[in-house]
């Protein structure tokens, strides 16, 4: 039987215009592209100004590149956790800014009573890593296996139980925990670039920590019992269940070094910005953003993509401002979303 002229039309081109004639998802990405011309329309002026100075002025160009991917190290690190669970539990973690924030408050803590923030990196690890077993027996384990609407109720509900717990400990004000590093300035050709010691002590951490992490995750995965068991389940929970596999404790375990990774994560944030109870919001967007645009299972994507998001906010906030900076986020995030359902659509065959 001859392909219909609907499973022609499905395979049409890969040429943009004739795809956007006949996609509605083109068509929605047009029209978002539209909206933020006019948005940079409306605001032109303001960012025409700044424009000028970044096509002027070299060393602001490589002073923003430097902040974004120092911090963009930061935002990789926190996605890293993200994309494990998601991969492996197909859980999509609404909750994961709030442990960031939760790390950071251990640091603060332990900067409050007189210890150095660095030393909440072993404390935080390790109290939210047994906060996360706590969190899967408590909730996750019990809509793992539900649908996705009731996985993003779930977790969305612990954001708002640990943001008002949160807010009752600490209050609304905001906190940092000061490192005591100070701000180095360096002269290169001409131009002074600044930078603060913690941010490329961050930097440094979160890459050395993505080398190891990265080995680490291979050698656990190929040689531990662990890591096959959660490979199998990754792959098929039912299949690995009549294996013999604890898919149960597996699911605990991956969803536990989510946990303790977001509280490492924190522990930076906490000494280069600010950290308030209801910061964690922009946290989980940013994992979002990261996890979504670089795949399940790429961890060099997760770094790649992490970088380019510092780097995107730095420049949002110096052209567009700083009111626009956590926008420029939510609209990365919305554009991955649709480019990846177009992607998924254009490819999608219908069957005869």
């Amino acid at each position: 039987m001859a392909p219909s002229e609907t499973a022609s039309q499905a395979r049409v081109g890969l040429g943009m215009p004739a795809w956007l004639k006949s996609s509605s998802d083109g068509w929605t990405l047009f029209f978002m592209l539209a909206l933020v011309c006019l948005c940079l329309v409306a605001i032109s002026e303001n960012a025409r100004n700044n424009l000028t100075i970044l096509e002027v002025a070299w060393q602001q160009n490589i002073q923003l590149l430097l902040d974004g991917l120092f911090i963009g190290a930061i935002f990789a690190f926190a996605a890293y956790g993200l994309a494990l669970v998601w991969g492996v539990m197909n859980v999509k973690n609404l909750c994961q800014g709030e442990y960031v924030i939760m790390g950071g408050y251990i640091s603060y803590c332990m900067y409050a009573n007189g210890i150095h923030p660095f030393f909440g990196f072993p404390v935080a690890i390790v109290l939210m890593f047994g906060f996360g077993w706590l969190m899967y027996f408590l909730v996750i384990k019990r809509v793992i296996d539900r649908d996705l609407f009731t996985s993003l109720l779930a977790t969305f509900g612990i954001a708002i139980v640990l943001q008002q717990g949160l807010n009752l400990i600490f209050g609304p004000e905001v906190q940092t925990a000061r490192s005591g590093l100070p701000t180095a300035t360096i002269t290169i050709g001409g131009g002074s670039f600044t930078f603060a010691w913690i941010k490329l002590a961050a930097f440094l951490m979160c890459g050395a920590d993505a080398g190891r992490l990265a080995l680490v995750i291979v050698l656990f995965m190929k040689r531990s019992r662990m890591g096959q068991a959660i490979r199998a389940t990754a792959q098929d929970p039912r299949a690995a269940r009549v294996m013999g596999i604890d898919t149960g404790k597996v699911y605990a375990f991956t969803y536990s070094l989510n946990a303790a990774i977001c509280g490492a994560a924190g522990v930076l944030i906490a000494m280069i910005w600010v950290i308030q109870p209801f910061y964690g919001i922009t946290h989980s967007i940013r994992s979002f953003v990261v996890v979504t645009a670089a795949g399940f299972g790429n961890l060099p994507g997760v770094i790649t993509a992490g970088l380019g998001l510092g780097v995107a906010e730095q420049y949002s906030g110096f052209v567009l401002g700083a009111d626009f900076q956590q926008a420029t986020v939510v609209g990365l995030l919305l554009l991955v979303l649709i480019w990846r359902q177009i992607v998924e659509n254009k490819y999608r065959r219908v069957v005869e």
